[in-house]
């Protein structure tokens, strides 16, 4: 196990803590949470940097990697949805995109054996959605129910489109494995 995948299964181990600290009932839950999230974040973007600055890229990691994201980005819609701070059809929304990115990863790793790494929108969807809900988190108290069902809307389209990017790189890739069969 390399660095890059301990950092993604350190990211993993966050989830937990995040929600513990998010449903604390200290007066600096919202900010020790966001810390937690930031935490999980810097890790992600520093796992990314070493696997590929030093060649340190693994199978292993492609899973960990996405799944440290996804289910962190999971733990804190369902914190924010149960907090009300979001309305429930934002989880469901992320909870059929990443079924589908999910199943869609399945089929590749079984027909290639190997999982395409992210894109820019994958990267620009993990950015937006950060920021959204760091802002959501902070000032839940402050921002109507209309102002962050708008922010959380805005953060799963820019999901979507990388979603769509996603579709169509995995579209090629299978097109060209099936091309050089033929």
């Amino acid at each position: 196990m390399n660095l890059p995948n301990v950092l993604s299964f350190f990211r993993l181990c966050l989830v937990p803590v995040f929600i513990f600290v998010y449903f604390s009932d200290t007066s600096h839950s919202g900010i020790l949470a966001v810390i937690v999230y930031g935490v999980a974040a810097l890790s992600d973007v520093l796992d990314g940097k070493i696997a590929r600055k030093y060649n340190m890229t693994s199978t292993l990691g492609k899973i960990l990697d996405p799944l440290g994201d996804r289910l962190m980005t999971f733990a804190v819609l369902i914190c924010i949805t149960i907090d009300k701070v979001v309305p429930l059809w934002a989880v469901l929304v992320f909870v059929i995109k990443e079924c589908l990115m999910g199943i869609g990863g399945l089929v590749l790793f079984r027909r290639l054996s190997d999982m395409p790494s992210s894109n820019y929108f994958g990267k620009c969807s993990t950015i937006v959605f950060f920021a959204v809900c760091v802002i959501l988190i902070l000032f839940k108290s402050s921002i109507s129910q209309l102002g962050a069902t708008i922010m959380i809307s805005v953060a799963i389209a820019v999901t979507l489109v990388a979603f769509i990017s996603y579709v169509l790189k995995f579209a090629r890739i299978i097109g060209k494995r099936n091309t050089k069969q033929k």
